[in-house]
């Protein structure tokens, strides 16, 4: 995390509302202000924590998307409206992040991160935010955030059913996403173009990354090992400990 930056009458104004919390104060909007955050994916669940983030200041933020908007996006992805059809969605939610917060960076990239492009962009920012609609992509960010001992705060939602998980390598308490969902185990997943989605379901998932981000760039550290399950259809959540599995194929030896 860069250095905390010093804030002016505007940005006093502006983030007012976080500076009246104890938990954050200027401090913490400070540490917000410096920091980093890489958004995998600008659809429905990095919608949200795009406009959110934007919204609370952090400092720097990487959107990254090789996706366009298509008319079945705008029932559930915020960040984009009908001007936006044919348009990267990376470069969609960017220009509607800078026009709600002009102070901070953004920096789309219309591309799939893999390989040693992802290691390096994982390694450039304090927190990833995995907002993807598959495994593959869940596990690779989740092999890059371990191997940079960088915090990724996991979301997922299809039909009427969300998860929430925080994974933080540098505790020693802390899972990983492959200790709660194995490469080789029976876990399946599926876009929402063939389970379909409640729209605002992704709307909540996504909010409630945003939250975990907030808190952790601002320096309340996440408690370690929990899965957050959210049920649209009955209105309930239910948390289950997730305990570090010490086999791990991916943070085991970590």
């Amino acid at each position: 995390m860069e250095q905390d930056r010093e804030l002016d009458d505007e940005a006093l104004l502006r983030y007012s509302r976080h500076i009246l919390l104890p938990e954050i104060d200027i401090v913490g909007q400070r540490r917000l202000l410096a920091a980093s955050a890489l958004i995998v994916g600008a659809g429905g669940l990095g919608s949200p924590v795009a406009l959110y983030l934007a919204g609370a200041g952090v400092g720097r933020i990487t959107v990254v998307d090789d996706d366009t908007v298509e008319l079945s996006n705008l029932q559930r992805q915020i960040a984009h409206d009908s001007a936006s059809l044919g348009r990267g969605k990376a470069e969609s939610a960017a220009a509607r992040m800078r026009a709600l917060n002009p102070s901070i960076t953004v920096r789309p990239l219309s591309e799939r991160l893999s390989g040693d492009r992802l290691v390096d962009e994982v390694a450039a920012h304090d927190l990833v935010l995995d907002c993807s609609d598959n495994f593959a992509t869940r596990h690779a960010v989740n092999r890059a955030c371990v191997a940079a001992r960088v915090p990724l705060v996991s979301g997922a939602a299809v039909r009427f059913s969300g998860q929430l998980a925080v994974f933080d390598s540098r505790d020693a308490a802390s899972p990983c996403y492959h200790c709660l969902f194995p490469e080789d185990g029976e876990a399946d997943d599926g876009p929402c173009a063939t389970f379909g989605v409640l729209s605002p379901l992704v709307g909540a998932i996504g909010s409630l990354q945003a939250v975990e981000a907030v808190k952790l760039l601002a320096g309340i550290r996440p408690v370690p090992g929990r899965l957050t399950l959210y049920d649209a259809l009955g209105g309930s959540f239910k948390q289950i400990g997730v305990p570090r599995d010490p086999g791990c194929a991916v943070c085991g030896g970590a």
